[in-house]
């Protein structure tokens, strides 16, 4: 039930404080209902820290949430009725397809997805602040805290995380 628009404006309600949507599909999903394959419309979106799907109901909605710590990869294909993405969890496999090319931009969908697999919210946060560490670092090194060496180095490993 419903477009990309009102299930894109209602999945808001469901996100964590602080939470927000970076990347949005909408298409039809493949899940199980009561054991039974089924499908429902929906939007697929990509926080900071997750990829959740959300599809309103007539009475009610489905939400199935994806952690990035947890997603193994994500596939992208392109066919005859619109293009899809599957998504391999721990566990869990989710697919999403017949998105149409205004339902949503797939490759920066997916390059969002890849660029945070793995990473838990907290990895995100401490990658943000990359510059901030290497400056308390600097200081360090101005105090005589740490050598040149152990500047240069940890200096190098993070850098190499942005």
């Amino acid at each position: 039930m419903g477009n990309y628009k009102s299930n894109l404006k209602a999945i808001k309600e469901h996100l964590k404080d602080g939470e927000n949507v970076k990347q949005s599909v909408f298409g039809v999903f493949e899940t199980k209902i009561l054991g039974k394959d089924s499908v429902r419309n929906g939007v697929l979106v990509a926080t900071e820290s997750r990829i959740v799907f959300y599809a309103k109901k007539m009475f009610g909605f489905d939400l199935e949430s994806f952690p990035f710590k947890n997603i193994g990869s994500i596939e992208q294909s392109k066919g005859f009725l619109g293009q899809a993405i599957v998504i391999n969890s721990s566990g869990n496999n989710a697919k999403l397809k017949w998105i149409k090319q205004f339902n949503g931009d797939v490759p920066a969908f997916v390059e969002y997805v890849n660029s945070n697999i793995g990473q838990s919210q907290n990895d995100q946060i401490a990658q943000d602040d990359i510059p901030g560490q290497i400056k308390k670092l600097s200081d360090l090194k101005d105090q005589g805290i740490l050598t040149d060496d152990e500047f240069s180095a940890k200096k190098a490993e993070l850098l190499s995380k942005m």
